[in-house]
C-alpha cells in the first residue's frame, strides 16, 4: 500500500521563490496554497490559491487552513517601500506575519516549519568583512548582524523560530521573572521543528545585468542557487526526520546556495543535518558569461 503523501502548506505561493519549486511540491505532497492574490508575476493564474492576509492579527480567519498539515513553507512577505529609515514599518508587518504563521503552526500541531530567511540576516559580515578580505566564510551560527531593516527582520524571524523550537512556549511563569531564572520556561511546551533558509541569489545570472559591474557578478556567483537546488534544499528541510542542533533543539539556520566554487557562506550544517547535496556550481553553469564579463581577470 503506498505511503500517504505529506500535507504541506505554502505561503506566498504565487511568488517568485515559490515558482522555483511549486511543480515539484505539488507532485510529491498534498499542498495547501496561500497568498494575497491568485496570479504569479507573469500574470498567470495559480490554481487552488487560498486568498488570505497573514498580517491580520485575527488568526481565526486563516488558522483552519493549518489544521492537519505536516509541514509549512513560509515564503510570503510584504515588499518594503520608502526611505531606508522608514522601512522598519513594512518589515515590522513581515515579522508579525512570521509570528502568525509560527503561531498557527504551533497551535495546529504542525511538526515542521521551513521559513525563508535571507543571506541579509547576516549581511554586515559580507559588506564589512568578506569583500574587504577580512573574513573568508560566514557560518550560519554567527550572531546575525545586518546593516538594513530587511536583514534585521530576517534575523528576527530566526529568533522567533528558535522560541517555538526550544520548548519554552507553554503556560507558566515568565522565564525572566524573579526566582525562575534557572530553567526559565524550558520543558513547558512541545518543540516544533524549524528550519530557517538564508536564501542567496535564486535567479539566473544574465550578462546584461553585470556587464559593467564585475564585482556584483563575482558576488552573485558565490550566492547563486539553481532551481533544482533550492527545491532540493526545501524538501530536505521538510523530510529530514531529526534536525536537532548540538543542544537538542530542532532548529537549524542553513544557507541556500548551490555548490559554488566562489561561495563565501558555509553549507556545513545543510549538508550534515539535512543531507543537502547541491547539483550545480555557478562557475561551471555560467562559464561562458564569466569569460565575457571577467575576461580581463582570467
Amino acid at each position: 500500500m503506498p505511503k500517504p503523501k505529506k500535507k504541506i502548506l505554502i505561503t506566498g505561493a504565487t511568488g517568485y521563490v515559490a515558482s522555483q519549486m511549486l511543480a515539484y511540491m505539488s507532485e510529491n505532497y498534498e499542498t495547501v496554497l496561500l497568498d494575497t492574490c491568485s496570479e504569479n508575476r507573469s500574470g498567470q493564474q495559480v490554481e487552488r490559491i487560498n486568498i488570505v492576509d497573514l498580517v491580520d492579527p485575527d488568526r481565526s480567519t486563516y488558522q483552519p487552513l493549518f489544521e492537519n498539515v505536516d509541514a509549512v513553507i513560509h515564503l510570503a512577505y510584504k515588499r518594503r517601500t520608502g526611505k531606508s529609515l522608514d522601512q522598519y514599518f513594512d518589515e515590522k508587518e513581515n515579522i508579525e506575519m512570521a509570528y502568525n504563521v509560527l503561531r498557527c503552526s504551533y497551535d495546529c500541531g504542525v511538526d515542521r516549519v521551513v521559513m525563508a530567511s535571507s543571506n541579509h540576516a547576516a549581511d554586515w559580515y559580507e559588506h564589512a568583512l568578506i569583500h574587504e578580505g577580512r573574513m573568508e566564510n560566514v557560518d550560519p551560527y554567527l550572531l546575525p548582524l545586518s546593516d538594513n531593516f530587511y536583514g534585521w527582520a530576517k534575523a528576527t524571524y530566526e529568533h522567533l523560530g528558535f522560541l517555538f523550537a526550544c520548548g519554552g512556549m507553554g503556560e507558566g511563569v515568565d522565564g525572566a521573572a524573579a526566582g525562575n531564572q534557572i530553567k526559565g520556561n524550558l520543558g513547558t511546551s512541545r518543540k516544533m521543528g524549524v528550519v530557517m533558509v538564508r536564501i542567496g541569489a535564486p535567479r539566473e545570472l544574465e550578462i546584461d545585468r553585470y556587464r559593467d559591474d564585475p564585482k556584483s557578478f563575482k558576488r552573485d556567483l558565490g550566492a547563486y542557487i539553481s532551481r533544482r537546488d533550492i527545491t532540493q534544499l526545501f524538501y530536505r528541510a521538510i523530510d529530514t526526520l531529526n534536525i536537532d542542533n548540538e543542544y537538542g533543539i530542532p532548529w537549524q539556520v542553513v544557507y541556500g546556495i548551490s555548490n559554488n566554487a566562489r561561495s563565501f557562506w558555509s553549507l556545513t550544517n545543510a549538508r550534515q543535518i539535512l543531507g543537502y547535496q547541491p547539483n550545480d556550481d555557478s562557475e561551471l553553469k555560467f562559464r561562458k558569461v564569466i569569460q565575457q564579463i571577467l575576461h580581463n581577470e582570467i
